[in-house]
């Protein structure tokens, strides 16, 4: 007959052991009452749950940590910010690349924040407000809980490229570079409108509750056009890409399809870059489609001048 005390299991022992080391880990900002709740995914990666007055929710949060983080209890770290695009969450990063293993050993935070549903990282008439959530609530998170630096890149794919570019032009030196992959940068080009609309449609939310009209408030809509506060940019590394789609392409007409819609706005956003005379690394290629097997070559393609910009070795 085997014995349990008071009636409690040995799974039950485990996780109550496992987060008291969580606990222990973050004993400094739990001792000062601001415990958040965490969910250990993997031995450098967690979940966390933000509470946020910018969404009137607590949102997930997933980190990844430094591989020398417990171990060097003084040192803040960088932060590598990656963005997820529309119909996906939080945890495509780590689910569609290896950005686990690629940032063992390297002295970086990789924060990975819920952009909602649509992955538009914005602040919505009305609504919820992405871009404080991304860029107060959470920065003023890791570096009260979990040592973070003031340096800090962004890069993100499709909505979430969009995210990078909107979030570095309107905040000029909040990040030490942006970097975008199939982003959505010109909301005003031709075609765009409709395809912003589409988004929000397909998540049940109503065109109208992202900026407004693209005609009746074209004012709100350049507000947050990445292309019309491309000015904000200068001084910043930056790297766009992305590919033609069905020009050029294999036959894979969906993620082809929605790849060309967004050729003519990045190089819209280019030209006005270069009409600045702000500089940007591009890499427009022939075909490719909306997806991760050309987004995880674009990252990898990028990560140089992210790190030089995180002071970190390639």
């Amino acid at each position: 007959m085997s014995h349990r005390t008071a009636g409690v299991s040995r799974r039950t022992v485990t996780r109550a052991a496992a987060a008291t080391g969580l606990a222990l880990a973050f004993g400094a900002q739990a001792a000062a009452g601001r415990a958040r709740a965490a969910t250990r995914i993997g031995p450098r990666t967690l979940d966390v749950s933000v509470p946020s007055t910018a969404l009137g929710r607590g949102a997930p949060l997933r980190l990844i940590l430094p591989s020398d983080f417990d171990a060097r209890p003084t040192r803040t770290y960088p932060v590598l910010y990656l963005l997820h695009g529309a119909h996906d969450d939080y945890t495509s990063w780590t689910r569609e690349t290896d950005i686990e293993s690629f940032t063992e050993g390297r002295e970086l935070i990789v924060a990975m924040p819920d952009a909602g549903p649509t992955g538009i990282p914005t602040a919505w008439r009305g609504g919820p407000d992405y871009e404080t959530f991304q860029l107060t609530e959470v920065p003023a998170l890791l570096a009260r809980d979990f040592r973070a630096s003031g340096v800090r890149a962004v890069a993100g794919v499709s909505t979430g490229g969009y995210g990078a570019m909107a979030h570095a032009a309107r905040h000029p030196g909040l990040f030490t570079a942006a970097a975008s992959y199939s982003g959505i940068l010109d909301t005003t080009a031709p075609g765009v409108p409709p395809l912003m609309d589409a988004i929000v449609a397909r998540e049940n939310l109503s065109p109208r509750s992202l900026w407004g009209s693209p005609l009746l408030d074209l004012l709100t809509w350049r507000d947050f056009n990445p292309r019309a506060r491309a000015g904000g940019l200068r001084g910043t590394p930056l790297y766009v890409s992305g590919g033609s789609g069905v020009v050029g392409g294999s036959g894979d007409w969906l993620p082809e399809a929605l790849e060309s819609a967004l050729w003519l706005s990045a190089h819209s956003f280019a030209d006005t870059l270069a009409l600045l005379r702000v500089p940007v690394t591009t890499h427009f290629y022939s075909g490719g489609g909306h997806s991760w097997a050309y987004w995880k070559r674009e990252f990898t393609a990028s990560w140089p001048m992210l790190a030089g910009a995180l002071g970190l070795p390639e």
